[in-house]
């Protein structure tokens, strides 16, 4: 008993490896194809395809969502700060939390869910399907023709995306504390102004960039190793949506912790109560 344990955890361990080592020489072909073609015309149709897949297509869902959690966040807040007499701070923290976390968080979960899961089903139809053995047959890559378009695609429209998640959560934040519950609007936005340094709005923007990349790479490469038959392909799409959550908070903490210590070393921390 104690041995076929021993037997089953060291072939599920050795397959990880083996999954984790296919995965990095699939990125490492993709980010080599990313820097290079991309001026001729076809390729940059093929981009613009993918730019309005990917980002014109979730804007509308990263501003409704967006706006609600900063009115949520200001909801949840305003009784702690007003029972200690610091309701004035609300803006500052209020803000602060949309531009460092909320917002690149935010996008990148609908990133993974709405595009993430389309580019997976996608890719692992065409799998199923052998369209993909069909491009290598006609010798083409299919890494440059249906992998890089949608990985770029990802990493340059996800900060967009959060830009708009930044001030729709500003702005709900800003509605429910000042139309609901009667901050002083000129200490709202004063406290902000002081808290918010230029470094945070760009915390949120470098950290996007890598949850676009990874959240593009995991579900491309899902769709590339897709089992056979239409289970195989619910299961790549739900197994892709796991891994990219689980890499979204993974790289929040570690960048997080990176972009702190940075932060400290040059342009230090400016207080919150104003």
């Amino acid at each position: 008993m104690a041995t076929s344990m021993i037997e089953n955890l060291g072939q599920r361990t050795v397959g990880v490896l083996d999954s984790f080592g296919d995965f990095c020489i699939f990125s490492g072909r993709t980010l080599r194809r990313s820097f290079t073609g991309w001026l001729r015309r076809s390729n940059l149709l093929m981009l613009a395809e993918q730019f309005f897949a990917v980002g014109t297509r979730s804007v509308p869902v990263v501003m409704i969502v967006g706006a609600f959690v900063g009115a949520v966040l200001a909801v949840q807040a305003i009784m702690q700060f007003r029972s200690v007499g610091y309701e004035s701070a609300l803006g500052s923290v209020v803000n602060l939390s949309v531009l460092r976390e909320l917002g690149p968080v935010l996008a990148a979960i609908i990133l993974a869910g709405r595009v993430g899961g389309g580019l997976t089903a996608e890719l692992g139809t065409m799998r199923v399907t052998e369209q993909i053995d069909a491009l290598r047959a006609m010798g083409s890559d299919p890494i440059r023709t249906l992998v890089v378009p949608r990985f770029l695609a990802c990493v340059l429209l996800i900060p967009a995306l959060v830009l708009y998640a930044d001030v729709m959560g500003i702005l709900g934040g800003y509605g429910v504390s000042v139309g609901i519950y009667q901050v002083s609007e000129a200490d709202f936005w004063r406290n902000s102004a002081e808290a918010v340094q230029s470094f945070d709005i760009f915390y949120g923007l470098i950290k996007s960039v890598f949850f676009g990349a990874s959240i593009s790479l995991i579900c491309c490469y899902k769709g590339f190793t897709c089992p056979p038959g239409a289970a195989g392909v619910g299961k790549a799409c739900t197994e892709s949506f796991v891994a990219c959550c689980i890499a979204i908070l993974s790289l929040d903490f570690f960048l997080g912790v990176l972009l702190n210590a940075i932060q400290r070393m040059t342009v230090g921390v400016a207080p919150i109560l104003g």
